[in-house]
């Protein structure tokens, strides 16, 4: 009677238009959801928790860098989101980092069960990572455990888009078996002038043989810049600890909220039921 609707419990019963009041950020492109069907190319070992899957689409995803997908597995319920490793221009074969949970059927089943030549169901592109290319600034990337799958996407792209902006990413690791991927961003940071890789070991006490930065990836990212970080957007993704210590850093150093955007890898062992906003942030 009053012109309102209940839309969570709505059943339609013929075409329809639907108007929102909602906030869409300008460099959000906005690519259709789709359904696909997948099939494991390949597995690689990563690191000693963390297997590349590599799967072959039956025709090619347009997405943003940043962005992930829901992948559905065999014999098990529901999906699992993974974020894209692969940049836009590998629209065929899409790149998943996966790290094995303790107690997480779909990572076990990913490295125990999975094989190459599996059929496999996957949806999308989903979310609102995304590196905001209307913004002006440099651009700074801190990168935790398989949270490093978004900013390789968004970071190859930049560099085959020819971007001129500085870019610099800090990837955290426990230790250097942990590091993986490493030789890549090596290898670009010495082919792009505008390209700078700092990777740090929280663990390297007893590594004598480690030449890098000890100590957590947000105290690297705040030694590289001095403290200071202002001018500058930030990506993060990672486990939500890594996430809020690299937020306070960021804005004791003078880059605040609407310069932060970020991508938390929640999972069941870190309460992914009753996942919450940072305290910090009231947009984000």
């Amino acid at each position: 009677d009053e012109g309102k609707v209940l839309a969570c419990c709505a059943t339609l019963q013929s075409d329809a238009t639907i108007e929102a009041d909602i906030d869409v950020d300008k460099d959000f492109a906005g690519h259709p959801v789709e359904d696909y069907q997948a099939t494991v190319r390949r597995i690689v070992d990563l690191s000693p928790t963390i297997k590349g899957v590599h799967l072959k689409l039956d025709r090619p995803m347009v997405f943003q860098a940043g962005q992930y997908i829901n992948l559905e597995l065999p014999g098990l319920e529901g999906s699992r989101a993974f974020s894209l490793a692969n940049p836009p221009s590998s629209a065929d074969e899409i790149e998943l980092h996966v790290r094995l949970v303790d107690g997480g059927a779909a990572t076990s089943f990913i490295h125990q069960q999975l094989k190459e030549g599996d059929k496999v169901a996957v949806s999308g592109p989903y979310g609102q990572f995304f590196v905001r290319s209307s913004q002006p600034g440099n651009l700074i990337f801190i990168a935790g455990g398989s949270g490093l799958s978004s900013p390789q996407s968004m970071i190859l792209d930049l560099l085959e888009q020819g971007d001129t902006r500085q870019i610099t990413l800090f990837q955290g690791a426990r230790n250097r078996a942990e590091l993986y991927n490493s030789e890549l961003f090596e290898a670009l940071a010495a082919k792009h002038p505008n390209f700078t890789y700092v990777p740090a070991l929280s663990q390297a006490a007893e590594d004598p043989e480690w030449a890098g930065f000890r100590g957590y990836v947000h105290d690297a990212a705040k030694a590289h810049f001095d403290g200071r970080f202002s001018e500058h957007k930030a990506y993060l993704c990672g486990p939500p600890p890594m996430i809020d210590a690299a937020i306070i850093t960021l804005m004791h150093g003078r880059l605040f909220e609407r310069d932060i955007y970020m991508e938390r890898f929640y999972t069941a062992a870190d309460g992914a039921e009753d996942t919450q906003r940072s305290a910090l942030f009231k947009r984000i």
